[in-house]
């Protein structure tokens, strides 16, 4: 589900010049300033993953959370209203919420913001493989993936980890950030150069390119991310590699990669692997859960 930027008025002096200024900011601050190096504990992935991006800035927090709280609520309500919303005694809806539970005490330590998170999840009666996060800590599964693929306790973590990830780090208030600033140019651009409506166009299939090439390097942090995540929680990360094998299994006629918002099935691996010596001793001195749960339809 997406949630729609705050609208600028092209006719709004206002406007043009509080997006000129914030466009020229960004510019001026340089792309290496944005992506300096976070002021983490440099263990796990922390010393490889930069500060949020600059854009983040154009759009407050507070605003993104609680449009994103809304589309939760709405999403909740048309579940229920077509009996596809589990309940709260459902087996597995038990399952994410104990998983949820012992994640969600490190994630502060990625977005402070997270601390006052109201965190939600919610099971979802369908068949789609999918999960996500919404800003704000709304979290929701798909029944599908987990009976699909009867992800073991670790492959969901690895998945919630990945999911809570991209609500932490800031991702969705980042491309919304950078719609702002793009639209802001478009409008400036047009003004002092008298554009038409098809370079309009032309400008705004750039920016969807830009917002692909940050999209494939969004999923990667997040892999990184829920990867840290699942291992401080006593999950083993491990189970990314396996994770990726069922859904390369499951998605055999998926597009190659350079068609693709996400790396591909065989890159993620590759990457996870590489990964995995710098989070693996994290999960090696972490407490285990001290309760397992099976796949749905498995025995118990």
């Amino acid at each position: 589900m997406s949630i729609a930027a705050p609208a600028l008025h092209p006719g709004c002096p206002l406007c043009a010049l509080r997006s000129r200024r914030q466009f020229t900011r960004l510019l001026a601050a340089g792309t290496a300033t944005a992506l300096a190096p976070a002021a983490f504990a440099q263990d796990g992935v922390r010393a490889d993953v930069g500060r949020n991006s600059r854009f983040t800035k154009l759009v407050p927090a507070e605003q993104v959370e609680a449009a994103a709280a809304q589309q939760y609520q709405q999403l909740q309500r048309e579940a229920a209203s077509q009996h596809a919303l589990a309940p709260d005694s459902h087996p597995q809806a038990v399952r994410l919420r104990a998983i949820a539970k012992r994640i969600i005490p490190f994630t502060p330590a990625w977005n402070e913001r997270a601390k006052a998170w109201p965190w939600a999840v919610s099971l979802l009666i369908s068949p789609q493989l999918n999960a996500f996060c919404m800003p704000g800590g709304k979290i929701a599964f798909y029944s599908g993936i987990l009976h699909k693929l009867q992800l073991s306790d670790d492959e969901v973590a690895t998945i919630m980890g990945h999911e809570m990830a991209h609500a932490l780090r800031e991702h969705a208030r980042e491309r919304i950030g950078k719609g702002v600033a793009t639209r802001g140019a478009i409008e400036i651009g047009a003004a002092l150069f008298g554009l038409g409506q098809a370079s309009r166009l032309a400008a705004d299939m750039g920016a969807q390119l830009l917002t692909l090439k940050f999209s494939r390097d969004d999923e990667t942090e997040a892999d990184l991310v829920g990867m840290d995540l699942a291992a401080r929680s006593g999950y083993d990360p491990a189970a990314g590699v396996t994770l990726w094998e069922k859904m390369l299994a499951a998605n055999r006629n998926a597009p190659p990669q350079w068609m693709s918002t996400h790396p591909a099935g065989a890159t993620r691996i590759k990457d996870i692997e590489a990964k995995l010596p710098k989070v693996q001793p994290l999960y090696t001195h972490a407490p285990r859960p001290t309760q397992r749960f099976a796949p749905p339809g498995s025995a118990s």
